[in-house]
């Protein structure tokens, strides 16, 4: 797919035009049976989740607008509904675009690319999941950012049949548990308070240059290995362990990796005690696994402390998130990369994502709590 170089008018009514059209609405609602869909639909489908999902991304970049080229065929209209959303959607995510120069972080450009999983045609709806993976370029604000970011991310889209053989794009859902994509609208959130056993302290998320310096000698543990560890398996998982993706997410199995590899020693013990910390051929603590737990853990073991704000991270610092406010952590990253003007950097897995800045996961999730630990 093309790179992010458009935006659409304020307050724009969004339809998208497309090459090739799905199954005709009339045969799809004469049939509660499953379809599938050729190659070349697929393809238009990428287009059409590749365009939304390219103008979200483009709303945040510093840089002029430019103009998308029209593309001619068979029409999939987005309801009226979803076109204003998708409207309000832009709105907010130019107000995060200032939130983030706030924290001192901007984009120059983005590259997006679509593919479609898998497409189902049910009656008059057809459910079509698609990941999407995004490329950002940080603009050198302080000089010292990394170069890009990048993430994947899974989508289902919904259309529903129409008259007249046309469809409606009725809805686009995040479908991952991580932090939403910086290009994804804010989700209401919702707050259910809960006791818990050894407590982390929440973290402020405003930007600070306060230090909070790290030894990188004498607790004994390497924070580099533990950052090269997760930039070598962000993306390509290490087949020496077990995924969680389809449990629950593998965010903490795969800061525990990374810990593990810059020192972590096994803490023996029942796999359900929170106070026990380990891996083998055959189970796992649900420390390992949990990202609760893993705090658990890890406060009473004291092999981490809490911070009080997200931006005084180091390497090797662990960042949690609990996104509805529930008192249940819900997220674990690793910081693998800080700059010299003082903003973490973390990689993690679900979804699998490279040196995403602290910056950018607070302006896209305003409502959520973080915790951050030194290691």
């Amino acid at each position: 797919m093309r790179p992010a170089t458009f935006t659409p008018a304020v307050g724009a009514v969004l339809t998208v035009a497309v090459s090739a059209v799905l199954l005709p609405a009339t045969t799809a609602s004469a049939s509660g049976q499953n379809r599938t869909v050729d190659s070349a639909t697929a393809a238009s489908i990428a287009r059409i989740a590749d365009t939304l999902l390219t103008e979200r991304t483009t709303a945040l970049l510093d840089s002029g607008r430019a103009h998308r080229a029209p593309v001619t065929g068979g029409h999939i209209r987005l309801s009226a509904a979803f076109a204003r959303a998708e409207d309000t959607a832009l709105s907010s995510l130019r107000t995060r675009k200032t939130r983030l120069a706030a924290l001192g972080e901007a984009y120059t450009a983005a590259d997006t690319q679509v593919s479609v999983d898998t497409t189902e045609v049910k009656g008059a709806r057809a459910t079509v999941q698609v990941t999407e993976t995004t490329t950002l370029t940080y603009k050198k604000i302080r000089g010292d950012e990394p170069t890009t970011t990048g993430f994947k991310a899974r989508h289902e889209l919904v259309l529903t049949a129409k008259p007249g053989g046309t469809w409606e794009l009725t809805a686009v859902k995040l479908k991952d548990d991580g932090p939403r994509p910086v290009n994804a609208p804010v989700a209401k959130a919702v707050t259910n308070k809960v006791a818990g056993l050894p407590s982390a302290t929440p973290a402020a998320t405003s930007f600070t240059m306060r230090l909070a310096p790290k030894s990188r000698t004498t607790s004994g543990y390497n924070y580099a290995a533990m950052a090269a560890y997760a930039e070598k398996y962000w993306r390509n998982y290490n087949p020496s362990y077990r995924s969680f993706n389809s449990q629950g997410g593998d965010c903490t199995n795969f800061i525990s990796q990374a810990l593990k590899a810059g020192g972590w020693k096994n803490l023996p013990g029942g796999a359900e005690d929170y106070r026990s910390w380990f891996y083998d051929s055959s189970t796992q603590s649900t420390s390992w696994v949990g990202a609760n737990e893993w705090s658990w853990s890890a406060l009473n073991s004291r092999r981490v402390t809490s911070l009080p704000n997200v931006f005084q991270m180091d390497v090797g610092d662990i960042l949690q998130m609990d996104f509805d406010d529930d008192g249940s952590k819900d997220h674990s990253m690793i910081t693998t990369y800080r700059s010299r003007a003082g903003v973490p950097y973390v990689t993690y897995h679900s979804t699998n994502t490279y040196r995403k800045s602290v910056a950018s996961i607070v302006a896209s999730n305003p409502d959520a709590v973080y915790y951050a630990y030194r290691t």
